[in-house]
């Protein structure tokens, strides 16, 4: 149970990372955080989607449950849509919320897709 524990952690800092440096980035280049949390939770869909088919206990904990847990973030897409909405920007909300949505679940497929095909 403890080396569970550990692993998801190390995925989970591991993500949490990744998701910071993804968002400097975006910021650095001057585009909106909710473009960068769309683009972090649909990659995150997408590896998910390869991992599930394809992996071990071990590195389905470390790379599913860990890294995608702390890199994807439905907190944060749900407090940018609720501060849209707040903004009084109801049509740009709608779209966010569909967008986040919609394409995640599609990578989420299409990554399971492609590992099945692929790597098995």
């Amino acid at each position: 149970m403890i080396k569970n524990i550990l692993i998801v952690g190390t995925g989970g800092a591991l993500g949490s990372i990744a998701r910071y440096l993804i968002t400097c980035i975006f910021t650095h280049l001057d585009i909106c955080s909710e473009l960068a949390t769309l683009s972090i939770n649909i990659l995150g869909s997408f590896i998910i989607g390869l991992l599930i088919p394809a992996s071990s206990n071990t590195l389905y904990l470390l790379a599913a449950v860990g890294f995608c847990g702390g890199f994807t973030t439905f907190s944060t897409f749900s407090a940018q849509a609720l501060q849209m909405l707040q903004n009084g920007q109801r049509i740009s909300s709608i779209i966010y919320i569909l967008a986040s949505v919609l394409i995640s679940i599609a990578f989420v497929f299409m990554g399971f897709y492609l590992s099945e095909k692929y790597f098995k």
